[in-house]
Parts: C-alpha cells; sequence; structure tokens
C-alpha cells in the first residue's frame, strides 16, 4: 500500500515537474529570441539607462519568474528520488520476503548501485507502475545558436542534458563537456537528452562552423 501510494505521488510529481519544465522552456525561448536580452544580458546601456528596445520590467519579471521554476524543479526533482530510495527498498523487501531464489525482473532492480541522487523516474510505458530509472540530468542548453553543430544535429533550447559522450556526472562539468568536445573534434558523440519529459538519444559531431566554438551552444550546469 505504501508503496502505491508512493508511485502515485511520484506520478503527480513527474506531471508537476513536466509543467515547471514546459513553462521554464518557454519563458528561455523568449528571452533568446533574435533581438532579446537572453538569459543574463544586461538591461541598461552604458549610461546605465535602460535600453530603449527592450521592456525592463518585463524581462526582469520573466528573469524572476525562471529562478524560481528552477528552486521549484530542484525541489520536486530531490521529492523524487528520495521516492525512488523508498520505491526501491520497498522492491528489496519484496524480493526478500518471496523467495530469495526467485528472480524478478525489473528496471529498478538492475540498477540497485546506482548512486540515487544521480539517477531519475520515468514512467512505464506498459503500465501505471513507475519502476524505470535514468539517470538524472546535469546540464541544460540554455543558449544555442541558428545554424550551429548542435542545431543541426538535432539539440534544441531547453534539452537536458543526461550524457555528453563520457561525461554523466560528477565535478567540473563544464571544463569536461568541453574537453570531450575538443577531443572528439569531427567524430560522433552520443548524446542522451531529456526533452519535456521525454529520453532521446541524440548523435552529435563536434566540428569548426562560422563562429566561435565546436558546438554553437551553451550549457548551465544544473
Amino acid at each position: 500500500m505504501v508503496a502505491t501510494n508512493v508511485k502515485a505521488e511520484t506520478m503527480s510529481l513527474m506531471d508537476k515537474r513536466s509543467a515547471l519544465e514546459a513553462e521554464m522552456n518557454s519563458i528561455i525561448a523568449r528571452l533568446s529570441q533574435p533581438g532579446a536580452p537572453g538569459l543574463s544580458g544586461n538591461l541598461v546601456d552604458s549610461e546605465d539607462f535602460p535600453h530603449s528596445d527592450i521592456d525592463v520590467p518585463v524581462v526582469r519579471a520573466e528573469r524572476r519568474r525562471l529562478a524560481e521554476l528552477r528552486s521549484d524543479h530542484n525541489e520536486v526533482t530531490d521529492k523524487i528520488n528520495l521516492n525512488i530510495q523508498i520505491l526501491h527498498s520497498a522492491r528489496l523487501g519484496n524480493r526478500s520476503f518471496k523467495n530469495s531464489d526467485t528472480q524478478v525482473s525489473s528496471n529498478m532492480d538492475t540498477v540497485a548501485s546506482t548512486p540515487s541522487q544521480n539517477v531519475l523516474l520515468i514512467r512505464s510505458p506498459n503500465s501505471m507502475d513507475v519502476n524505470v530509472l535514468i539517470s538524472r540530468p546535469f546540464a541544460m542548453v540554455d543558449e544555442i545558436a541558428d545554424a550551429s553543430p548542435a542545431v543541426e544535429d538535432g539539440l534544441q533550447l531547453g534539452d537536458q542534458i543526461l550524457k555528453f559522450g563520457n561525461v554523466e556526472a560528477g565535478d567540473n562539468l563544464l571544463q569536461r563537456l568541453s574537453s570531450e568536445a575538443q577531443s572528439n573534434l569531427g567524430c560522433a558523440v552520443p548524446v542522451v537528452i531529456m526533452r519535456q519529459g521525454t529520453v532521446i538519444n541524440l548523435t552529435i559531431t563536434p566540428r569548426p562552423w562560422q563562429a566561435r566554438g565546436l558546438l554553437g551552444c551553451h550549457f548551465r550546469i544544473l
């Protein structure tokens, strides 16, 4: 009964997180469109006067709202991760109670050694059960240039990065992402992303293009 309630709560949290991500992506798209100030661009000129072509109060309100959404997203994700531990403990308890020799087929069981802070639950497509585990996103695409290698290979603004080549989690992520791109110049790099709650596999090839960098996008560490 406890596991059922936790699963129901987790599914509700997943819906809430998807709604948060949709609103975040919408704000990011508005702030990053051509002529917009971006997520952190200056709203005043060199003489500290507001830019005449920017609706400063609206931009400030959207940036504030984005910060609130990010905070809420982190809280919801932490709660989902806590529920993972509860569900996994209940699953292991059921296995021991039934029969230690009985083999239970479950995606959750196959990743028992995965640190809970780096995994997330997604819906099982076959039932109301919530047993599928994936890596937790560690970065998000918060800026991306038109006609860049990233865009041409399928990356989109707001995509959350689960894996980029050999980079999945840990410290110095921006430096490691940069090194991964440089060391794979001209080579296809497998990338796993989450887009509006859906896990997608891409292949991105870091390469020179008309502007700086090898990808043409910027990652924000989550």
